[in-house]
């Protein structure tokens, strides 16, 4: 019987995902690395559903071991956006709070750290910042090319106003010392500013700012910071807000 030599970069039908795709979701460093060798293997094929590369679904899960081995290949794009988001792997991983996964690819010349999703326009530090990755902030804000003030496409929401929505305490203190809290960088889609959609120990953050200003109403409905608090039954900002 003649020999069939296997195709290393043959997709399954359903999903359109490859070998290395699958070993690289689930950390089989040893799998990964045995088809690496292999050079007929492409190491940037994306699945076809949603255009994911092994790479991004490595950082998205976490598994460094194989975040590093497909880095040393000199054919991964280490910047490579899906198709359907275009979330690339520092976005992923900034989302999930993999610390060592955003430095390894923040090492990389090629990957821009401000690079956007096209659903929300949300950036790196903007998703870290939301999900109080306090680590990946500090890493995101050491870098002189990052902007702690891009505001999303969808609502122009920034950075510092998703983390004091969320009373990610650390991460508002570290967005401080760079973001603007009053200028139009810092309103969301409907003209509110990040005390305005403030909660509790955000809120008492904010109001230490000599430049905050706590009258500052929104653009759609003209509504200010304590008319908000009042709204939501906040008693503590309601109090802070009169002090």
């Amino acid at each position: 019987m003649e020999r069939v030599d296997v195709n290393p970069n043959l997709a399954t039908t359903k999903y359109g995902r490859t070998p290395l795709s699958w070993a690289a979701e689930h950390g089989h460093e040893g799998v990964v690395k045995m088809l690496l060798e292999r050079e007929d293997i492409n190491p940037n094929k994306a699945y076809t559903k949603y255009g994911r590369t092994p790479l991004s679904w490595a950082a998205e899960h976490g598994h460094e071991g194989v975040v590093k081995i497909l880095l040393e290949c000199e054919d991964v794009n280490p910047n490579y956006a899906d198709t359907r988001c275009r979330q690339t792997p520092l976005l992923w991983a900034a989302r999930r709070g993999h610390e060592r996964i955003v430095k390894f690819l923040l090492e990389r010349v090629e990957v821009n750290p401000n690079h956007p999703d096209t659903k929300y326009g949300l950036t790196p530090i903007s998703l870290a910042a939301e999900h109080g990755h306090e680590r990946v902030v500090k890493m995101l804000l050491e870098r002189i090319d990052v902007d702690p003030n891009q505001a999303d496409t969808r609502f122009g929401r920034t950075p510092l106003s998703r983390a004091a929505e969320h009373m990610h305490e650390g991460v508002v203190n570290m967005l401080l010392e760079r973001a603007d809290v009053n200028s139009e960088k810092a309103y969301t889609k409907y003209g509110r500013t990040p005390l305005s959609v403030a909660k509790h120990v955000a809120a008492k953050m904010l109001l230490k700012l000599i430049d905050v200003d706590p009258n500052q109403a929104d653009t759609m409905s003209g509504r200010t910071p304590l008319s908000r608090a009042a709204d939501y039954g906040y008693e503590g900002i309601v109090k802070m807000l009169l002090e």
